[in-house]
């Protein structure tokens, strides 16, 4: 669980607070295998034992006070009774202390209450679904086809799978037998969701959900049987006198509707989690869930250039979400088209459910198969609810990221499935009319997680009895981690102790919030918000050198008495130039805005910081490493070195300067060090980078030159005339001295 906070100093007060300008929040990663430090927590199995407090539920921690019989709240300050087995316990010395005597960082078994009793209830197998789109392309099912078979690779022994098709009708597949086995059945074109017919009664469950083990192989036959609907609907939709359009429909709706009900039946008993692979072409258009896409639809949505058509056309697929939670399902979108196809409308099916959204604007170089691959290879958590608990003096004033909030309880989510890079950011506000002082207890913030994993028991073929023992087995586990912060008065304390990677995280989940009512006001707070904490920052080092005199001052707008603050400025300047905050809707895919929503919402601090401002690394020779370079121009090609490495996060580009020695190697040979580099960075992400190579003498260098952001403009914004960064910065300068600095 890796915890990161804006602010590493607390502000004392309000108004220290509101000086610096800061978010202050923190930024949570709660499946990470260590803290921020590398550090992983103390593990135990008697998490049941665990003490809560009485008053407020957080539970007992290194940070509380112990006595014999009694222990002290660290979150609230409340005394609660120590039972008696809990004090036998805390009594133990050395090696057979409990964890949460030994560390602030713990992860128990919960043994006798939910885990047990889940375990006997249901059997603990992994089910995945694939919902394949026939109104599609050769190409785009070929694809599709890699993607599911790089996933059986990646899929456990034991784990259950289903094969569904969708068009104008449903198409479940048996893949149990000698031969697969198609049955269909048609979505009535006024359906609600519902069809005439429950899928139970096509087939039933157990025949739709194969084992992996005995079936991969017809399951691959399966699938080399599935064709375009056009490819062999066509023909027959003619000979019937049916509407020529059925073979262009797309009843995605519906069919992700019934598939959770029908999966829904054996949720407890079958399953405890059911991943679905919907794998989409174009934009639902037939039954329950269609979405209009046309033109007038787009104008309509759209209104004023300065507002791109992100709004919701219909509740189908939040209400869908919220339906797949229930039902222990956890859909995974896959949209494989350049089509404009409403992302926005359907994010929630896979945001709200625990999955992910991806698109790929073509299938040619697509990196679908590998993104598969790494999403099914690394452990998931499921099943996850996670709580924070803050000292009395400050509370929690918004959250953000991929989970469904509890109807009941205040800032408690429920998480569906959450993997190891999974983020939710925190924003933090002073409780009124308090404040850090000397005297009070510090502040204290509390994380709980509580979670299922499955676990694979190896394998049992040979071990005595194995016909009675499963290959899974269910644990559910608690990760709590209690931290306590340290206070300051003073605004260089603050400073000094911000993380410009966490700030950049809550200043882009509040982006994204607020450009979805407009994105023209968001771009104009966003810069009021540069100018005024360089403003106060300015103040500030204007009465520490001078006393708080009236002198001439030229005004600091790279922070260059503050090295943890020098990032922001590009920071800001980036996020302006960024998909999200584009005003003119012609220039951007509105769907490709939605996506960067989805991924950038979910993502660590680092992993955030290296997508929005890319990171320019120069190699003199494909072995030899120069520099890291600060700056985002084309003042880099001055330098002597000829090979650029520049990483984008979800793209790596390696440029050749047109100067480039003919002697040296283009593509970079597979063994040197600019490859291993390369290799490194796209094993730790959790999507593929696409990877390209550029030579500035003979290739298109437009990809590469759109990275370099401090020699662009900024379209749209109030910053008449601004010619790049550096003319953004004399802006600001101008917009500061108005504040009187």
């Amino acid at each position: 669980m890796a915890v990161r906070a804006s602010l590493g100093c607390f502000p004392s007060d309000p108004t220290l607070h509101a000086s610096c300008g800061m978010p202050w929040g923190v930024a949570v990663t709660p499946f990470s295998a260590a803290d921020e430090r590398g550090s992983p927590p103390a593990a135990g199995d008697e998490g049941h034992l665990l003490p809560r407090c009485q008053s407020c539920f957080a539970y007992f921690s290194l940070l509380c006070p112990l006595d014999r019989w009694s222990w002290t709240c660290a979150v609230c300050g409340g005394e609660n009774d120590m039972p008696a087995d809990a004090a036998a316990r805390y009594a133990r010395d050395g090696a057979h202390d409990p964890p949460e005597t030994r560390s602030a960082f713990v992860d128990l078994l919960l043994q006798g209450e939910e885990g047990e009793a889940a375990a006997a209830a249901a059997a603990p197998t992994p089910v995945y679904v694939a919902a394949i789109d026939l109104s599609s392309s050769e190409e785009f099912l070929e694809l599709v086809k890699s993607a599911l078979q790089a996933a059986l690779e990646a899929l456990s022994p034991g784990s259950l799978f289903g094969l569904l098709t969708f068009s104008s009708k449903i198409g479940l597949y048996d893949v149990q037998g000698p031969i697969p086995i198609v049955k269909n059945v048609f979505i009535p074109p006024d359906s609600d969701g519902a069809l005439p017919i429950d899928l139970e009664d096509i087939m039933p469950l157990c025949s739709f959900l194969a084992p992996i083990d005995s079936c991969k192989d017809r399951i691959i036959e399966a699938l080399e049987t599935i064709k375009p609907m056009s490819s062999w609907d066509v023909a027959a939709n003619a000979a019937e006198g049916q509407d020529h359009a059925l073979h262009h429909t797309r009843g995605f709706g519906v069919a992700l509707d019934v598939l959770v009900n029908y999966l829904a039946s054996e949720y407890g008993n079958a399953f405890e989690l059911a991943r679905i692979f919907a794998f989409l072409s174009g934009p639902p258009n037939y039954g329950a869930g269609q979405l209009d896409t046309s033109e007038e639809q787009n104008a309509d949505t759209a209104g004023d250039a300065d507002h791109i058509f992100l709004q919701e056309q219909t509740s189908f697929y939040k209400n869908l979400a919220a339906s797949a939670v229930q039902a222990g399902v956890c859909v995974d979108l896959f949209a494989i088209t350049n089509e404009y196809t409403d992302l926005t409308s359907l994010k929630a099916l896979s945001v709200e459910s625990g999955g992910s959204l991806f698109l790929y604007s073509s299938t040619d170089e697509s990196t679908l198969p590998q993104d598969m691959y790494k999403m099914l290879s690394r452990p998931y958590a499921f099943g996850c609810v996670m709580r924070l608990r803050t000292s009395s003096q400050f509370k929690i004033a918004d959250s953000y990221g991929h989970f469904f909030p509890d109807p009941q309880y205040m800032y408690v989510q429920h998480i569906n499935c959450c993997d190891s890079f999974a983020t939710y950011s925190y924003d933090f506000e002073f409780e009124k009319d308090s404040q850090f002082s000397r005297k009070s207890r510090p502040p204290i913030l509390q994380i709980a997680f509580k979670y299922t994993v499955l676990v694979h028991n190896g394998d049992t073929s040979s071990a005595p009895n194995s016909g009675s023992r499963p290959k899974y087995s269910l644990e559910r586990r608690l990760r709590v981690r209690t931290i306590q912060y340290n206070t300051t008065a003073n605004i260089w304390d603050l400073y000094d102790f911000v993380d410009p990677d966490a700030v950049l995280t809550i200043l882009v989940h509040q982006v994204i919030l607020s450009s979805l009512s407009d994105v023209l006001e968001t771009r104009l707070w966003l810069e009021d918000w540069l100018v005024a904490v360089i403003a106060q920052y300015n103040k500030a080092y204007k009465n520490v050198t001078s006393g708080g005199g009236t002198g001439m001052y030229d005004i600091d707008v790279n922070f260059s008495h503050c090295s943890q603050l020098q990032p922001l400025s590009r920071f800001v300047f980036a996020v302006l130039l960024s998909p999200l905050l584009q005003v003119n809707s012609e220039r951007i895919n509105p769907d490709y805005v939605t996506y960067l929503q989805c991924l950038f919402s979910a993502l660590e601090p680092a992993s955030l910081r290296q997508a929005i401002l890319p990171t320019l690394i120069s190699y003199s020779s494909p072995d030899v490493q120069a520099e890291v370079h600060q700056s985002l121009g084309r003042t880099v090609f001055t330098s002597e070195s000829s090979i650029f490495l520049l990483d984008a996060y979800k793209d790596l580009l390696v440029y050749y300067s047109p100067t480039a020695s003919s002697e040296i190697p283009f593509p970079p040979p597979r063994d040197c060090l600019l490859r291993s580099t390369i290799d490194r960075l796209k094993q730790e992400r959790n999507i593929t980078p696409k990877l390209r190579f550029i030579h500035g003498a003979r290739d298109d260098t437009t990809e590469f030159e759109t990275y370099l952001i401090e020699d662009q403009t900024l379209d749209g914004s109030r910053l008449s005339g601004s010619t790049g960064f550096s003319s953004f910065l004399d802006e600001v300068a101008s917009k500061v001295a108005e504040h009187g600095i």
